[in-house]
């Protein structure tokens, strides 16, 4: 009984799914969860603007992405449907622009800022697990609990060459940190349908992913 009250209390001080919300520029309100000592967006950005008020640049054609090497926005497939649920894709350019993608007060996840995350959900062997959302996910969603409130979604990724993949099977997120390798790529995160991993990656910078967001 003892072992179970300490295992409870230290559930309890590490997830804090206690409802709090952050509002971009564009007026779009975003749950928030404390994991650790950090607090996270449990949502998806969907922001068509960065902080100081410049629109962001809409991509209308799948293969325009890789075009340019700006800050970039698309729906997956292109189709406004899938906003609401998934938000949106962004090339790195835009997580990486001066004039910043996350609301005030906030920042997008470094790598390293992933890596702690990962290491206190016990690594990145296991965490996907605590992560993932039980519900759009195509089965088997392996071990899905997201008993930290994260919630991550299948919002799948547009690639270098213009192609939409793996939508209900993968949630594939940027990170700020550019790779130490190279010059055309940065590091990201992913988590899989049929897997309870984190994978680290490097993904080409004008690849559409996913964005989360860290309190400052």
């Amino acid at each position: 009984l003892i072992v179970f009250f300490v295992a409870a209390i230290i559930i309890s001080f590490g997830f804090n799914k206690s409802i709090s919300q952050v509002t971009d520029i564009d007026g779009n309100v975003y749950k928030t969860v404390k994991i650790g000592n950090q607090e996270w967006m449990a949502e998806n950005l969907n922001v068509e603007h960065y902080r100081n008020g410049d629109p962001i640049l809409k991509i209308k054609e799948k293969n325009e992405l890789s075009a340019y090497e700006t800050g970039a926005w698309c729906y997956y497939d292109n189709d406004m449907k899938n906003e609401k649920t998934y938000g949106k894709l962004y090339d790195w350019y835009a997580v990486y622009d001066a004039r910043v993608l996350a609301p005030e007060g906030w920042h997008i996840s470094s790598d390293a800022e992933w890596t702690q995350l990962i290491d206190f959900l016990g690594g990145d062997k296991i965490a996907g697990a605590k992560l993932k959302a039980t519900n759009l996910w195509q089965s088997p969603n392996a071990g899905a609990t997201n008993e930290t409130g994260f919630t991550v979604i299948p919002g799948g990724f547009l690639t270098y060459r213009g192609q939409f993949l793996s939508i209900y099977q993968f949630g594939c997120f940027w990170s700020s940190s550019k790779s130490n390798n190279f010059d055309l790529h940065a590091w990201g995160r992913d988590m899989d349908y049929a897997k309870l991993e984190v994978y680290r990656d490097e993904s080409y910078k004008s690849e559409g992913r996913s964005v989360r967001c860290v309190k400052d």
